[in-house]
């Protein structure tokens, strides 16, 4: 089986919380979607939730789709046949994953790709599956991937990672290339260092949960908006950048990550996070939020939009 070069189809394997997202921005930005899950109650879950992300994303960017561009599929074989680009989204189990792997290879155009949005998960542990494993990419979004634009890629051919990019750059996305297969991709891995650290100083008592939040937020949190860790570090140097910042601080920099710690979820840290994060949502439910992180992200989002 083959695709149309040309074609703008893509179809979106799962319909969860990641499944939905990604069948809403491809659908807004033109794109033809297919969305599949195995359990009926999810696609009317998804149904029910896409029109609320895609007002969503008519606030940061003209609509070129809409729901009407989004084809609830009953069978794998019907949303796979013909897409360029297939995104699963399944749960986060290698048997499951590999099984599931396989049934697409048997229906999909022979030049598609594959793109599994494991958060964890890595190529190969779930390459080894396909009858021809180069098929397979990961493309791990970061949550919500409506509206951040992070995706990570990893795969065995070049040429359908550059089309993986071509693909997710027209969605809007922001991908970037893992030169080595690592667990938990990049940003994941600099969010659990980060965490790790913050759930030390909850269990040695430096601060709480809310105040650590805060000096994030309010601190290197709205730098990271614009720089990375590398370029942050390169303008704390002055003049001479980093290596200014390397002669003159480095030492001080090893001193720090020296003092960094290696908690332990025991029950009584579990305890404090439980509490402290309960004190901080000050009564909102998970549903608001949500609705308040999104609002934030869209007005940065924005002012990001306006800024370029």
């Amino acid at each position: 089986m083959t695709a149309d070069a040309n074609t703008r189809d893509i179809a979106i394997i799962g319909a969860g919380l990641i499944g939905t997202a990604w069948a809403a921005l491809f659908a807004h930005h033109g794109f033809r979607v297919r969305l599949w899950d195995p359990h009926a109650a999810a696609l009317d879950k998804a149904v029910g939730q896409i029109p609320g992300l895609l007002a969503q994303l008519a606030q940061i960017a003209e609509a070129k789709g809409g729901a009407e561009w989004i084809t609830r599929c009953d069978r794998l074989d019907d949303a796979v046949a013909g897409a360029v680009l297939i995104q699963e989204n399944a749960p986060e189990n290698i048997p499951l994953k590999r099984a599931l792997l396989a049934e697409i290879e048997e229906a999909m155009a022979v030049e598609a790709i594959i793109a599994s949005s494991t958060l964890a998960l890595t190529w190969s542990e779930l390459a080894p599956g396909l009858r021809e494993p180069a098929r397979l990419i990961t493309a791990h979004p970061f949550n919500p991937p409506h509206l951040v634009p992070l995706v990570e890629l990893f795969g065995a051919d070049d040429a359908r990672l550059d089309r993986a990019e071509a693909i997710y750059r027209a969605a809007d996305r922001m991908p970037v290339r893992l030169r080595k297969d690592a667990t938990g991709h990049i940003a994941n891995r600099l969010a659990s260092a980060l965490w790790r650290e913050a759930v030390f100083m909850v269990q040695e008592g430096i601060a709480d949960v809310e105040a650590i939040d805060a000096a994030l937020v309010n601190g290197p949190g709205l730098r990271w908006s614009v720089l990375g860790a590398h370029m942050a570090y390169h303008l704390g140097g002055g003049a001479q950048g980093m290596a200014g910042y390397l002669a003159h601080l480095g030492p001080s920099q090893e001193r720090r990550w020296a003092a960094l710690g290696a908690p332990v979820l025991s029950p009584e840290v579990c305890a404090a996070l439980i509490e402290g994060v309960e004190t901080a949502a000050a009564g909102r439910s998970i549903a608001e939020l949500e609705q308040d992180r999104d609002a934030a992200l869209i007005a940065l989002l924005r002012a990001r939009a306006m800024k370029d």
